[in-house]
């Protein structure tokens, strides 16, 4: 079973909230926790599925090497963020490299256990399923912000996602007016916007220069997350 401190990470994720108690017990029942280290690979590009991961401390990258050599990031995976469902529903492989962001503690609901579970209560597969269609509209927004949003408002925008856990994590009322801290280097966040670091760190200037974040060494601070959500917003419509 999780262990209480643990079990503060799986109960913030709102995808896991959402699924019925008989669910939620059996992931916590049939998974276990796992430990790595800086920049220890998870899985990678290509390889099978070993099941369904939520991230309970640390950081992780989720990128690909690119055939030019280049590396790209996709995503930056924080506490309470679920991944790995994609593989989980159609059997293929892998689709990214997952790599840890420092020491980073995980908890992995091994796949065969899972799917047999999963077969024996079939009405469970429609929760897999809806964890898979969020990150779906995710992508879809990035796409539609990539083509009629600036640089600075889907960086806005982009930032509080991270904060949110690409939407595993609601805001409560005191995070909206709450600094928060993003152990994420511009170096990573560039990759993650498809930008060279200089357009990138020119940018985050001007956030911080509106007051809106704070840049620290390693980190970008959000001053105040509702803030930015706002700004995001407002700078889309201008």
């Amino acid at each position: 079973m999780v262990p209480d401190d643990d079990y503060q990470a799986l109960a913030r994720s709102r995808w896991f909230a959402s699924c019925e108690p008989a669910l939620q017990a059996a992931l916590r029942a049939l998974g276990h926790g796992l430990s790595l280290v800086d920049g220890e690979l998870l899985f990678h590009q290509g390889q099978r599925s070993a099941g369904l991961c939520c991230v309970l401390a640390g950081a992780l990258q989720v990128g690909r090497l690119q055939p030019d050599g280049t590396q790209s990031l996709l995503a930056w995976l924080e506490a309470g963020h679920w991944f790995g469902e994609i593989s989980l529903l159609d059997g293929q492989p892998r689709t990214h490299d997952v790599r840890s962001d420092g020491t980073s503690r995980l908890w992995l609901v091994p796949e065969a256990a899972l799917v047999a579970w999963l077969d024996q209560h079939p009405r469970h597969w429609r929760s897999i399923a809806r964890l898979a269609c969020a990150k779906l509209r995710q992508s879809f927004e990035v796409l539609e912000d990539i083509a009629r949003l600036p640089l600075e408002a889907r960086l806005a925008k982009r930032l509080l996602q991270v904060a949110q856990g690409y939407g595993e994590q609601d805001l409560t009322p005191q995070d909206a007016s709450t600094p928060r801290r993003l152990r994420l280097p511009q170096e990573q966040l560039a990759l993650m916007m498809g930008v060279s670091r200089q357009t990138v760190n020119k940018a985050l200037k001007s956030l911080e220069a509106q007051g809106h974040i704070a840049l620290r060494y390693g980190g970008i601070e959000l001053l105040a997350p509702q803030a930015l959500a706002a700004l995001g917003q407002n700078l889309g419509h201008d």
